[in-house]
C-alpha cells in the first residue's frame, strides 16, 4: 500500500517527534508498504522518508518547481522517484491520486489544509482512503476536541467520526490502515443539506 505522510517541514521543532516519525515510516516499509510525500528533506517529512529508505521502501516525493527554483526548502534526495509539478495544487492532486492511505504526523498550516482537504473529500464520498492522525505526544488533541464540539453542535454530523481515526499508538494506527474497511456512504449520510 502507498501511504501518503503529510507533516511539518520545518526542522527546528522538538527532535521526540522526528524520532517517532523515523521509526512509523521505518516499521511501515518493514511491513511493505511505500511512501508518497512532499519531498521534503527537514522537519518530518524528511523523518518520515528516512524511516522508509532505511527499511528499503519505495519513496515517491512530489513537490514544485518554484521550491527548487526559490530554495524554499531541501528537497530529499533519495526519492525513488521525484516528481516536480508547477503547482501546490497540482501537488495536492498527484500526492491523493497516488495514495492508497493517509497518515497526517504533526505539522503547521500546510498539514492542516492537507488534512482538512482530504477529510472534506472523503466526506463528498470522492475516496474512501484510511485517513489517519498520528496524534504524537498529545498534538491533535485540541484538533479532535475542535471536531468533537462541531458535532455536538449539530455543525458536523456524527457519523463523520468515522471519516478518519486518530491514535497516538503507531500499532493502532498500522491495524486501522491494514484492515480498513470504508463503509459504503452517500453524500447525503454525511451532510446536513
Amino acid at each position: 500500500m502507498r501511504i501518503c505522510v503529510y507533516g511539518a517541514a520545518s526542522p527546528t521543532i522538538d527532535k521526540a517527534y522526528m524520532m517517532e516519525t523515523e521509526k512509523m515510516g521505518e516499521e511501515l516499509a518493514r511491513r511493505g508498504h511505500g511512501l508518497v510525500f512532499g519531498a521534503g528533506a527537514n522537519g518530518l517529512m524528511g523523518a518520515a522518508a528516512r524511516g522508509f529508505k532505511r527499511a528499503g521502501g519505495n519513496i515517491i516525493g512530489v513537490i514544485p518547481k518554484f521550491f527548487e527554483a526559490e530554495a524554499v526548502e531541501e528537497i530529499y534526495a533519495y526519492c525513488d522517484e521525484l516528481i516536480m509539478p508547477d503547482t501546490m495544487r497540482e501537488r495536492k492532486q498527484i500526492m491523493e491520486d497516488k495514495a492508497e492511505a493517509f497518515i497526517i504526523v504533526p505539522g503547521g498550516i500546510g498539514t492542516f489544509e492537507e488534512f482538512f482537504e482530504i477529510l472534506t473529500l472523503k466526506q463528498l464520498c470522492r475516496h474512501k482512503k484510511p485517513i489517519v492522525l498520528y496524534n504524537l505526544f498529545g498534538y491533535y488533541n485540541e484538533l479532535n476536541a475542535t471536531m468533537i464540539s462541531a458535532i455536538n453542535k449539530e455543525f458536523i454530523k456524527d457519523n463523520c467520526r468515522e471519516l478518519y481515526f486518530i491514535s497516538d499508538n503507531l500499532a493502532e494506527i498500522i491495524k486501522h490502515i491494514e484492515a480498513s474497511v470504508q463503509k459504503d456512504y452517500t453524500i447525503k449520510d454525511y451532510k446536513n443539506g
